[in-house]
């Protein structure tokens, strides 16, 4: 590890040490480390259709697909008390699958493994069977396509906890498909510290009070480990 990565791993843990309020943001470079494709990287979704390609195929059932380090070390917080609320951008489930309490994740574009009611807005399991919900609405895909609203109860909260919070952390995101990139804004806004993980550049970079080039998996375990040692668990 570079000294100067771990400079920044060390300022990272303790402003995770002295935060009060943090609140994680995760787009599909979270995921990229279990096999998943991001959307603007070299080989991403939006990068290959720019080009006349197709999506990647994948090698495997989406469901197939295991957390990797950056998520499990978000669960890590979790079971600390380093993690307020977790803001994601993903469909993957990958987050559920690893540990993350339900009531502590918005899934702003909705979740491949879920079912959405149409009437009242709640979720169920696809692997229900379920084609109805309890209030009598429909259940349909959770996933939101372009040009669809975001669930609002979750578009709520994220707002709610971006304005709350002390450290705003993007993992994997570019942060440019609004109305999602618009919670680093009001975290900013309400005076809280920036901090971003993600390989490609971000409209936010000029912001950001910390920044990682590196990846996911070597710097969120690395910063973790660190933050548990100035808390006095290991």
């Amino acid at each position: 590890m570079s000294k100067d990565l771990d400079e920044r791993i060390e300022i990272f843990s303790k402003w995770l040490y002295k935060s009060h309020y943090p609140v994680f943001f995760t787009g599909a470079g979270v995921s990229t480390e279990s096999g998943l494709p991001d959307f603007r990287g070299p080989d991403g979704i939006w990068t290959r259709q720019g080009k006349g390609l197709g999506p990647r195929p994948l090698n495997k059932p989406w469901n197939s697909f295991e957390p990797n380090k950056g998520h499990l070390a978000i669960v890590e917080l979790q079971k600390i008390g380093k993690l307020k609320f977790l803001i994601s951008q993903n469909v993957d489930n990958l987050h559920l699958k690893s540990g993350i309490q339900p009531d502590l994740l918005a899934e702003l574009h909705g979740n491949i493994t879920k079912l959405r009611c149409t009437s009242c807005g709640k979720t169920t399991d696809r692997s229900s069977g379920k084609m109805i919900c309890p209030c009598g609405g429909t259940l349909a895909s959770s996933v939101v396509n372009f040009g669809q609203p975001l669930p609002e109860k979750d578009l709520m909260l994220s707002f709610e906890h971006s304005r709350k919070c002390d450290l705003f952390v993007v993992v994997g995101s570019s942060l440019v498909v609004t109305p999602a990139a618009d919670m680093p804004k009001e975290a900013l806004l309400a005076g809280a510290k920036l901090v971003i993980l993600n390989e490609g550049k971000t409209p936010f970079d000029s912001h950001t009070h910390l920044r990682f080039h590196e990846k996911i998996g070597e710097v969120l375990p690395s910063t973790v480990k660190r933050l548990k040692i100035l808390m006095g668990l290991e």
